[in-house]
Parts: structure tokens; sequence; C-alpha cells
């Protein structure tokens, strides 16, 4: 087999390979005043523009993308405050222990000392302080004016 063959086996053989692939669409540009741009990044929050022009133009019932965007957001202060949060939560064991206390006292085995009332006042006390906390992060309106 001559050197000219196998360039041409071989160009042959990965030109199938080449036309194999779907081809990507053609992007499309559009340009924004700075205002604009400004709007759309504060409206977009964590998502990237892309993301966010496709959810308000297509109600978000278009195919995604599969390649991941190289650039990322960061996360809006909402969404800092709710992982601060979360992960203040999480490290308290707040939800294991009230489950512990419901349970010890479902079965009549919770003495309740003046200790043991403040330890639970204290504690429903945290959980509305971390609920308003929440619904103000949010932006939603308390449902019971508080």
């Amino acid at each position: 087999m001559t050197s000219s063959t196998n360039v041409q086996t071989f160009n042959t053989a990965s030109h199938g390979y080449r036309n194999s692939r779907p081809k990507a669409s053609p992007p499309f540009s559009i340009r924004f005043t700075d205002e604009e741009r400004s709007r759309l990044d504060r409206a977009a929050g964590a998502l990237s523009l892309a993301a966010y022009i496709r959810l308000k133009l297509f109600d978000d019932d278009m195919p995604r993308s599969r390649r991941s965007t190289k650039r990322r957001r960061q996360p809006s202060a909402e969404l800092a405050v709710l992982s601060h949060m979360l992960g203040g939560l999480g490290q308290s064991r707040l939800a294991s222990n009230l489950n512990q206390l419901a349970k010890a006292a479902n079965t009549g085995t919770l003495p309740l000392s003046p200790e043991v009332e403040r330890e639970l006042k204290e504690a429903c006390e945290a959980v509305q302080e971390m609920r308003r906390d929440l619904v103000a992060a949010l932006g939603v309106k308390p449902e019971d004016g508080s």
C-alpha cells in the first residue's frame, strides 16, 4: 500500500466520522443597551443569560443545549442568604433535636423542668426567626402578618 493510498483511506474514513455529528445551529446575536443588559443580568439571577432569555421567550418548553455554560454566574444576594441560613440550620441539628423532644413528649418521658421549658421556647423562637428570615429573603409576604 502506498503513502497516497494510506492518506486517501484515512481521509475517507475520517470524513464519514465528521459528518456523523449533528451540526450545531448557528448562534443568534442581539444588541442591548447598557440599561437593558443590566436589567437582564439582575432579572436572570443565578441563571445564565441564555437560559433566562429562553425561559422568558419559550416558557421553558424548549430543549436545552447539552453543553454546560463556561461562565458561571454569581449567586444572587437572596441565594447567598438562603444558603447561609440552610447551612446554619444543618449544623444546628435543630430538626433532629425537635424530633427527639416531640418523641419524648409523646411517650411521656419528657420531664418538663424550667430548664427544658426554657430550651423549648428558645428552639421555637429560633424556628420562628428562621422562618421570618427566609420569608424576607424570598420577598414573600407573610400570611399571618408577622
